[in-house]
């Protein structure tokens, strides 16, 4: 599997609270400031695919948080005007995801109008977390994709 840093979304982003992912891409052409098309079909085409896995443990006191990982578009760079959900993870349960390593998802990027920019939200409830980082990224292949804890090794 292949990241392309133009498309990493979260590369070990810390997670306590509610939050937009540290990189949102902007689908609008280099260069282009004056971009008439105001919806991009990502989903088209060859397929791509957002991942999004736990970098490093997630903590909270009670240990009953939960966290909803949505790929969103808008027209503006902090996806606050009136951000479009083009997919969800569904409230995740604090065990679903905490551990170092866990995949959250590896979903087939859907077809449809993004608007320029397009990001991740993650939506913790009932935490807040006390410690925890996440990676997401897009990409063309998940054939096997394998993650281990930072500092692991592999034998």
């Amino acid at each position: 599997m292949i990241i392309d840093k133009l498309l990493e979304l979260s590369d070990a982003q810390a997670v306590t609270s509610t939050a937009i992912s540290t990189n949102v891409i902007d689908t609008a052409p280099q260069g282009n400031s004056v971009n008439t098309n105001t919806t991009r079909d990502l989903g088209a085409g060859e397929d791509l695919y957002l991942v999004v896995i736990t970098n490093t443990a997630a903590t909270d006191t009670s240990s009953d948080a939960t966290l909803t990982v949505t790929l969103e578009s808008d027209s503006t760079e902090d996806l606050a005007t009136s951000a479009t959900t083009h997919f969800s993870t569904g409230a995740l349960a604090f065990a679903a995801f905490s551990p170092a390593g866990t995949v959250l998802c590896k979903a087939k990027l859907p077809a449809g109008s993004y608007e320029r920019y397009v990001g991740v939200r993650y939506t913790v409830a009932s935490g807040p977390l006390t410690a925890g980082k996440f990676d997401a990224f897009i990409t063309n292949g998940i054939d096997a994709p394998r993650s281990y804890a930072v500092g692991s090794t592999i034998v």
